[in-house]
């Protein structure tokens, strides 16, 4: 069958005439919903597929009220989100995000990080994801005053959020990180992290504090703001060296940050590993373009972004076989443990992305073979 309606667009009084049923069997059979036949629902859909008719996405969000579209949030700034390249954390996580919600016939709406004013007012939106909000994140605020229902990734950190949210693991990382710079012969390591409260950085320290006491190690933390981006690695990392000469390895959280250690570990005249390990979080852009590349983290971002979007659309009740999610719930781990409103899926498990700049001998059979 073809269209007779030259350029007109195809309406859905077209389809029904076309296949002998009312325009509401016909709207119906195309959502799914009512009480329709199966053999008239496949012939409908067969008929509309025919004719190229197309719903009219506007008119269905305004009759139910939906934008039929969802926000990317945080508050982290470009300078470590993103980098000057924006191909960096911020970035990965809204591509697989925009890919999963698409499936589910939502757009995804990439909002600009949320210092302050009314990013988030201004959006026709139905929930959002917020990417590791802070304790009093701007983002999580301003959504919250609009009504909004969100999720977030990584675990929020405010007492009072309860919020579902995908676990991006920030204590295992480190442990990973720091286990491994052990067995590459660390003695003095040294741990560089945001100076905010996103779980990130609280759980970095709290493992840190543990594994230092564990290994006898003086527990050497530092902070830098991440609205300095590399030149604020750069600041500490050298304000570091010269306050605690004898570090031999640096764990910097932050990817920015760990490209401007870099750079001051160059010119305090310290050699990249043989005299300072470094090693970082995110095995993105900076991590494997950094000279010498950077030991990193895969935290499975493509899998944590798509969960995100599939709680998210749970507690919009947007998912098919869902409702709207009860109370607390965490997806994230290579096991995932019980929560009260269900419906979730495991994330990755991180896993260590072994590199030149902290491997002083080659990986034994105990360690994870180096990936480029």
């Amino acid at each position: 069958m073809t269209s007779s309606h030259g350029a007109r667009r195809p309406t859905i009084a077209d389809v029904a005439a076309a296949a002998s049923v009312s325009r509401t069997t016909v709207s119906h059979a195309l959502n799914g919903i009512g009480k329709v036949d199966p053999r008239t629902r496949e012939r409908v859909k067969k008929i509309a597929a025919e004719l190229g008719y197309r719903p009219n996405l506007r008119a269905q969000r305004l009759r139910r009220g939906q934008a039929k579209a969802i926000a990317l949030a945080s508050s982290m700034p470009f300078a470590v989100a993103g980098g000057p390249s924006r191909l960096g954390f911020y970035m990965e996580v809204a591509a697989a995000a925009a890919e999963r919600a698409l499936v589910h016939g939502y757009a995804l709406v990439l909002i600009p990080p949320v210092q302050s004013g009314s990013a988030l007012y201004s959006v026709d939106i139905d929930g959002a994801i917020v990417v590791e909000p802070e304790a009093d994140d701007a983002a999580v605020a301003q959504l919250r005053e609009r009504g909004l229902p969100y999720v977030a990734l990584g675990r929020p950190t405010a007492p009072d959020d309860d919020a579902p949210y995908v676990d991006l693991h920030g204590g295992r990382v480190v442990e990973l990180l720091l286990d491994h710079l052990r067995d590459q012969g660390a003695r003095s390591p040294a741990l560089v992290v945001g100076a905010g409260t996103r779980h990130s950085a609280i759980d970095a320290r709290t493992a840190h504090e543990r594994i230092a006491a564990a290994y006898g190690w003086a527990p050497i933390v530092a902070t830098a703001p991440e609205d300095g981006g590399e030149q604020a690695g750069y600041d500490r990392c050298a304000e570091l060296l010269a306050e605690h000469p004898g570090v031999d390895a640096l764990c910097v959280l932050v990817d920015a940050f760990a490209v401007g250690a870099v750079r001051a570990l160059r010119d305090a005249g310290r050699r990249i590993p043989d005299d300072v390990m470094v090693v970082t979080r995110y095995d993105g852009l900076r991590a494997r373009t950094c000279e010498p590349p950077l030991t990193a983290v895969d935290l499975g971002l493509g899998r944590a972004a798509a969960d995100a979007v599939e709680l998210l659309l749970a507690r919009l009740g947007a998912r098919p076989g869902t409702g709207a999610a009860a109370g607390p719930e965490e997806t994230g781990a290579t096991e995932t443990a019980p929560a009260e409103s269900g419906g979730e899926a495991p994330a990755a498990a991180p896993r260590l992305v072994l590199r030149a700049s902290s491997l002083r001998r080659p990986p034994g059979p105990g360690d994870r073979t180096p990936r480029s």
